[in-house]
């Protein structure tokens, strides 16, 4: 390397991801956070670790089983070792969080209680509750009858059971059997009457451990022993190649092997004795790359995040309700406040309503001649459905592009395009090779100008209730004009259709911020205003990481907020380079992607779907559009300075897993979401004194 070259480091992106989860774990241990918050987060943080193991470390496996002698799977290979040491510790931290959080709980009159700890009283109840909501649920199947557990899915939590008897000549016997826990139906918690003021609550797993002589009625054991196991199954889909079969029948096919997917993580009670491990574990064809974790007593922790309630102790956050703007409220068209000057929403600050608004009166006007729209993830009962369903019905021309391979909601975006297309609703299933992750919306008027909209999130009720995430709602012309191209664009994606206003990927969106870099490390060498401010969820795609690096060392100050995945190492850069990163957890999921250039003193801003990895650039279709309202620009500008000065909830993002608390010369008290809802709500009430002193 010669003297004068910087070395540009890159960590892997799923290295990256373990300390992005340890934030959220951090979080969990954060003495400020309200008690049952922190339960949540540790529910979110063993969510999070299953749907990794799932997808990430599944793909990491099979890269590094693919050619042994190959780079690409040595360099796999120590992936999985290092993530495999990371979560080795990061357990312990989990399982010493939990300790504490439930002692905490015990302080505050909420006892979570096990089968050994029940009274007499308790013990009356929790058979009955066994009779009344359990039993028939719980049916044991003997580990001597099965040859492989490739039934059982990793959703699930299972109980190993070594159930005991005497024989008449006084000989012991045993034998070993498992079952699936009825958590779907049950839920995980069983709260027991309360006593002298305090509250009890029990795993059901302890509920049915107190029930094994019911569950086992009729076999002659008098001795039994319980012990929860999990496991998590590579959740990759197999399509089917054949030509001959729809999207449908593909994705449904691919959904049955996801099912069946090989096991590649084994936890379990570290209790269990070694008799009956050996029987579960030779029920399972797990590789030498695959991990087999000793846990403690209970398993998906997930459930956490479905703890009991107890609101009268004020134990959660106080909740933000929702605030209905102003400005799009009101009996006048929403279409037409639009077609006047561009709106915006940020999402769960802002009511998600208004868009629902917007969706509803597209679906009723008669001046609205057709909607288009992209959806990659929906609501359980979704009323963005509905409209579209309504406008249908209602003689408009609707095209919807669903992605059926929105991971772990495929099955649910099936159904619904079934639905749609009953309808009479124009649906395209995205592009072969290219998700359609973009989330934009067309309404075409018969008389006057068209409108769009522009989010950085799904449009899922759902998700806006917990996601942070930007709408913009534009008449621009340049703009919509060129969200109606995007829809041409997919329907013919290899068409050459050029976008000036609109970064487009796989079209031109990584050129396009190459471009726009490139012009900050150019005006920065002659003088000018150069700095690039930014928040989004991943930065990974190493074109990109080192196109950051380039602008940092030629000066060009950088500041940047990163909720995950970042491949950015920033410990160790020269004191002459500003490259900083935070990551913000907090009570909503930062999902917003702002992007701002200095362009020597004319700031451009842009929002939009994408975030800089590889699959997003290159291998999705994906659409940021520009800021030109003055009012939003300084919104969304507000939006990524509130992040970059958030102290209170912010991480230093370096690269090497520490996650400091964040500094900065100009810190924001009490967190940038608290901020940003205080700015909001004291805006709307300025807005409607203004009309009232109007009228």
């Amino acid at each position: 390397m010669p003297k004068n070259e910087i070395k540009r480091p890159y960590l892997d992106r799923d290295v990256s991801w373990m300390y992005f989860n340890r934030r959220v774990l951090q979080e969990a241990c954060k003495e400020d956070v309200p008690l049952l918050e922190r339960l949540n987060f540790l529910g979110i943080y063993s969510n999070n670790l299953d749907e990794f193991f799932r997808v990430r470390m599944a793909s990491q496996n099979r890269v590094a089983e693919w050619d042994r002698r190959s780079r690409e799977s040595k360099t796999a290979a120590e992936v999985v070792k290092q993530i495999n040491r990371i979560n080795s510790r990061y357990v312990k931290d989990f399982e010493l969080a939990v300790r504490q959080i439930n002692s905490l709980l015990a302080e505050n009159n909420i006892c979570i209680i096990s089968d050994t700890d029940a009274d007499a009283e308790q013990l009356a109840f929790i058979r009955d509750y066994y009779q009344r909501r359990i039993d028939g649920y719980v049916i044991p199947i003997w580990l001597s009858a099965v040859k492989h557990l490739d039934y059982e899915t990793d959703e699930k939590i299972y109980l190993a059971v070594k159930a005991s008897r005497t024989a008449a000549s006084g000989k012991r016997s045993c034998d070993y059997a498992y079952f699936s826990l009825p958590v779907s139906s049950c839920g995980r918690f069983v709260r027991l009457p309360d006593k002298d003021g305090r509250s009890y609550i029990m795993y059901i797993d302890d509920v049915v451990r107190c029930c094994l002589p019911e569950v086992f009625e009729g076999n002659g054991f008098d001795t039994f022993s319980a012990y929860t196991f999990k496991f998590t199954r590579d959740a990759e889909m197999e399509i089917d190649n054949d030509q001959r079969k729809g999207i449908l029948q593909k994705i449904s096919k691919g959904l049955k092997s996801r099912r069946k997917g090989e096991p590649l993580r084994f936890l379990y009670d570290g209790n269990m004795p070694d008799d009956l491990l050996r029987r579960v574990l030779g029920k399972l064809d797990l590789g030498e790359r695959d991990s087999i974790m000793k846990g403690g007593r209970y398993q998906n922790h997930k459930d956490l995040m479905h703890f009991p309630s107890f609101p009268e102790r004020g134990l959660n956050y106080a909740p933000f309700e929702a605030i209905h703007r102003f400005s799009l409220e009101g009996a006048d068209s929403i279409l037409d406040r639009i077609a006047q000057q561009d709106r915006f929403l940020h999402v769960p600050y802002h009511s998600f309503d208004s868009f629902i608004r917007v969706l509803h009166e597209a679906a009723t006007s008669h001046n609205v001649r057709s909607i288009k729209i992209t959806l990659y993830r929906l609501a359980k009962d979704s009323k963005v459905v509905r409209a579209l369903i309504a406008a249908a019905r209602n003689g408009k021309k609707v095209t919807v592009v669903i992605e059926l391979l929105a991971r772990f909601d495929e099955e649910s975006n099936m159904e619904w395009s079934q639905k749609l297309e009953e309808a009479g609703v124009k649906v395209i299933f995205g592009v072969e090779g290219l998700k359609v992750h973009s989330k934009v919306l067309h309404i075409g008027m018969k008389r006057g100008a068209d409108l769009a909209c522009i989010s950085t999130g799904n449009f899922h009720e759902g998700n806006a209730r917990a996601y942070t995430d930007c709408i913009l709602m534009t008449a621009s012309k340049r703009i919509v004009r060129e969200v109606s191209e995007v829809f041409e664009f997919i329907e013919r994606p290899y068409s050459p259709i050029h976008f000036k206003e609109l970064l487009v990927s796989p079209n031109d969106m990584k050129r396009r911020f190459i471009s726009l870099i490139n012009t900050e490390i150019r005006n920065k060498r002659n003088g000018k205003p150069a700095y690039i401010r930014m928040k989004l969820n991943h930065i990974t795609d190493p074109v990109m990481v080192d196109k950051i690096y380039e602008a940092a060392f030629a000066g060009v100050d950088i500041d940047i907020s990163v909720r995950g995945n970042c491949s950015i190492v920033t410990d160790g850069l020269p004191e002459n380079c500003h490259l900083r990163i935070n990551g913000i957890i907090d009570r909503f999921l930062e999902h917003s992607r702002i992007f701002i250039f200095a362009a020597g003193g004319e700031e451009k801003v842009f929002i939009g779907s994408a975030d800089w990895m590889l699959r997003n650039l290159d291998n999705r279709i994906e659409v940021v559009a520009p800021v030109y309202d003055p009012t939003i620009k300084r919104e969304m500008k507000l939006i990524v300075d509130s992040a970059l000065r958030d102290v209170h909830q912010g991480r230093l993002v370096d690269g090497t897993g520490n996650n400091l608390p964040w500094t900065c010369d100009d810190p924001l008290p009490g967190g940038s979401q608290k901020a940003l809802y205080d700015h909001y709500r004291e805006l709307e009430r300025t807005e409607r004194q203004y009309d009232s002193s109007e009228d």
